[in-house]
């Protein structure tokens, strides 16, 4: 059982520090509300916004809780949204009371689902969720903390109409290198000059990397039957991927290796010191706002007019000196085109019009239409590439770990083939079972015919599947058998073994991490997903998690997400997560590299059973 730092504040001390206890591995300051002279509602019905005026001295997120009274004896009734403040700063968050209320009901895969971004800070929208009906305590909560962090309150409020959000002070956050300004850090550049040193000094001891790679990234020293395309084998009963030569192969790969990392600008030109000049990178087009990248800046700092061209080179360079053998999801085209590493395609969305949480209607006849024309228009012409590995026809689609929300869309959405389908299927017996079969039904019926597509106009590639998201249903499982691999994506400190095999067991096939990294807060960034204690951290993280995953027969690949950190005004959903291999000014983070370094030497003898793997586990805080 988790252990609780509990701090009970009244509202009318407001206002206070809250400091979270790092000895404690969750720490939680509640404010009272439900006194009457607090002068909030119980039901908070009919208010728009939950106003704070706060101060956080740390990126680390917060849960923010909304405690409501009739929980079980010992249990907490509580909604839950993770609250990522920029640090350093003042800032009000008028938060919708919609959002602490129920859960979100639209977006394509979990991050669209969960994440909302908001001016100087961002949400995700996880969960639980109860009716605000008899509210008595509004709580801070912190998982991990590291030193002692911080948060001011000055401001507690609810509001029928809401005032919006807003950075009230220490603008502006970021400088004209895309680093945070409210903070110092090791290695932080205070200028060009300083980059343009520390540029010439990678370039200067970028070495060449010794992993026993061939050309395609498979293992020189195996050999297996060669088909000229990439494919699957169980040998001596372990699996792998073979290369088109015949080599023996298992895929080290980063996500998102791109030199474009945007943030929205609109309305925000006070974030910013400087604004990259619009020739660096073409305004986009991201949720409405128009974005700019400090990423791309510092590449044309370092390379000059020719930097699109360069930077392809570098990258492959730095991929080599790695350990990287592969270009993975959402990378650039331009990395494809240089024939220098496999790499996988993620399939555009397979929805026409309506659907219910990344699910399309799949009941209509339509669909399959779609899928086929899709399916051409993006697998034909590159049936005959050796360097592609294969494709990923969806990133964790909700719906599926979704079901009864789903359903409940679904029959309160407009009249669809799937809306027919499902009210026939409960004219049958309406339970909550039946309604998980048919989400089930639907997600079959979803890959079948998407995989039957990609398969008809290419038959020389692996289907890597859909790229599961946290624990994959058993509709999920079983759908496997329409792909060649099992994908999924696993944010934790280490691959659950028993878990992936029995996905193994189940489906026959051998099992690929689409997605998994560690972050420390720091820079002005959050932690990520998974939050180790210092960057040293983020080293012995990867290596205890990659050798760990590798060393399983039914494994072969770990992809990393991603490339380079986040902006620290956050993606388009607002993510600003730690996560790169190389930050903002694109510098590598040593300890990280060097981890990938280590562990890509071992991963031949690791998979083969010759080797153990590292046992030294990463420190949280």
């Amino acid at each position: 059982m988790t252990s609780l730092c509990l701090m009970p504040v009244l509202l009318a001390a407001l206002p206070v520090t809250i400091t979270f206890d790092s000895a404690k591995p969750a720490s939680e300051t509640r404010i009272a509300v439900a006194d009457p002279s607090a002068g909030f509602p119980r039901d908070w019905s009919g208010h728009e916004a939950l106003v704070l005026e706060v101060r956080a001295s740390s990126p680390q997120r917060i849960n923010l809780k909304v405690h409501v009274r009739g929980g079980a004896p010992g249990k907490e009734r509580a909604s839950r949204v993770v609250f990522h403040p920029y640090p350093g700063v003042w800032l009000r968050a008028a938060i919708p009371v919609s959002m602490l209320a129920k859960p979100p009901a639209t977006g394509h895969d979990m991050a669209a689902v969960g994440n909302r971004s908001r001016p100087g800070y961002f949400l995700s929208l996880w969960g639980p969720f109860v009716p605000l009906t008899d509210v008595e305590a509004i709580g801070f909560e912190m998982e991990d903390p590291i030193g002692s962090p911080t948060l001011e309150v000055r401001s507690l409020r609810l509001e029928k109409t809401s005032p919006g959000d807003a950075v009230l002070d220490g603008l502006p956050v970021v400088d004209e290198l895309g680093q945070y300004s409210h903070g110092t850090w090791p290695g932080k550049a205070g200028s060009v000059d300083d980059l343009q040193k520390a540029w010439r000094g990678e370039d200067r001891e970028l070495p060449t990397g010794d992993f026993g790679f061939c050309r395609y990234g498979g293992f020189a020293a195996t050999k297996a039957d060669a088909t000229g395309f990439f494919r699957v084998e169980k040998k001596d009963g372990r699996w792998w991927f073979v290369d088109p030569d015949g080599h023996l192969f298992l895929s080290l790969g980063a996500d998102v290796i791109q030199p474009e990392m945007t943030t929205p600008a609109a309305g925000r030109d006070a974030f910013f010191r400087e604004r990259p000049p619009a020739e660096v990178l073409p305004a986009r087009e991201r949720g409405g706002d128009r974005g700019v990248s400090f990423f791309t800046w510092n590449l044309l700092r370092r390379f000059g007019e020719g930097w699109p061209s360069a930077w392809v080179d570098h990258t492959l360079r730095r991929m080599d000196a790695w350990g990287l053998n592969t270009v993975a999801n959402w990378s650039s085209p331009k990395l494809w085109e240089a024939k220098s590493k496999p790499y996988v395609v993620p399939l555009e969305s397979w929805i026409d019009g309506v659907s219910y949480l990344g699910l399309p209607d799949v009941y209509s006849e339509g669909f399959a239409k779609t899928a086929d024309e899709r399916a051409r228009r993006q697998c034909a012409p590159r049936k005959d590439d050796p360097w592609l590995l294969g494709y990923f026809p969806a990133n964790e689609p909700p719906f599926p770990q979704k079901e009864l929300q789903t359903v409940e869309l679904v029959l309160a959405g407009p009249k669809t083939a799937t809306r027919d389908a499902l009210e026939k299927w409960l004219a049958a017996g309406d339970t909550e079972e039946r309604r998980k079969e048919f989400i089930g039904d639907a997600f079959d019926r979803h890959v079948s015919i998407t995989s039957a597509a990609v398969k008809r106009h290419d038959p020389n590639h692996l289907n890597l599947g859909m790229r599961s998201g946290g624990r994959p249903t058993a509709a999920e499982i079983r759908a496997a058998r329409a792909f060649d691999v099992y994908s999924v994506n696993v944010y934790d400190y280490e691959v659950p073994v028993a878990r992936v095999r029995q996905i193994a067991e189940l489906t026959g096939k051998p099992i690929l991490i689409g997605e998994f990294h560690f972050g420390t807060p720091g820079r002005g960034l959050a932690a990520s997903l998974v939050q180790v204690r210092d960057q040293t951290e983020r080293g012995k993280a990867y290596r205890y998690y990659v050798e760990n995953a590798l060393a399983m027969p039914e494994m072969v690949g770990t992809h990393w997400f991603q490339w380079a950190d986040q902006p620290s005004t956050g993606r388009f959903d607002g993510e600003n997560y730690n996560i790169g291999l190389v930050d903002v000014t694109d510098r590598p983070y040593p300890d990280l590299v060097g981890a990938l370094v280590e562990t890509h030497r071992r991963v031949l003898r690791l998979h083969a059973g010759e080797i153990e793997p590292v046992r030294e586990k990463p420190a949280a805080n």
